[in-house]
């Protein structure tokens, strides 16, 4: 998430008062006068990490989905300063899951001759408990990709060597893996777009992970220049 993404939740881009409730509560953050965007955006992330990762424990939440609801909405970002926030709150092993179709084909090609080896050994370790995963294909699974199964073995290969992932998905606007993904996952969280995202299509997006059972976590709103007026807020 960048210093103009706002976590919020759901009622500035769905409308009337019932769908507003409908939608989960991540985070709320008010203004103040001495407004600043980068300790803005850290509170922010700081919020929505502590609120989706450590807020219930009769149902916990280890492994998310970001999902933008256009292909052009920067999730990748907002998955790096997740996974960097998550790591200060935690000491448990995190990996930040990327999607780069390019670097997955390399990596399933690399794994071909590579056996069982650990997803560790072929990331990125930024942090003393963070690891960058370069492809969302992990590796072949053994299934056809796209499939349930070969995302649940995955996952569940990911889930063996980390105790948290979050992860970029695809957009979910266009394409049928992210609710897929979304059953999968413990959750997953929609990221619009403040200037592009429309209502109806943030409505039909959540529509349709519902009717597919998709834990839906909270919403994003990316691409904010400035901080969301206090008569915003005093509606949520």
């Amino acid at each position: 998430m960048s210093a103009n993404a706002d976590v919020l939740q759901g009622s500035e881009v769905m409308g009337s008062p019932a769908q507003e409730r409908a939608w989960p509560q991540v985070g709320v953050f008010r203004e103040t006068n001495d407004w600043n965007p980068e300790n803005f955006a850290r509170e922010q992330i700081r919020g929505l990490v502590r609120r989706v990762f450590f807020t219930s424990p009769a149902r916990p939440v280890k492994q998310v989905v970001f999902s933008a609801a256009e292909p052009h909405t920067d999730v990748a970002g907002i998955c790096d300063q997740v996974g960097q926030a998550l790591a200060l709150e935690t000491r448990a092993h995190i990996a930040v899951v990327g999607r780069n179709p390019r670097v997955e084909e390399m990596v399933r090609a690399h794994h071909r001759g590579m056996g069982g080896a650990a997803i560790k050994s072929w990331s990125t370790q930024t942090a003393i408990n963070l690891w960058r995963v370069p492809g969302f294909g992990l590796r072949p699974c053994g299934e056809e990709s796209g499939t349930g199964r070969y995302w649940l073995s995955c996952l569940a290969e990911l889930r063996s060597e980390f105790e948290y992932a979050v992860i970029h998905g695809p957009a979910a606007g266009i394409s049928s893996e992210a609710v897929l993904l979304g059953q999968l996952a413990d959750g997953i969280i929609l990221v619009l777009g403040a200037h592009s995202t429309r209502r109806a299509t943030a409505r039909k997006i959540k529509e349709t992970l519902e009717a597919a059972q998709s834990r839906i976590l909270g919403t994003v709103l990316s691409e904010r220049t400035f901080p969301v007026p206090e008569r915003i807020y005093r509606r949520l």
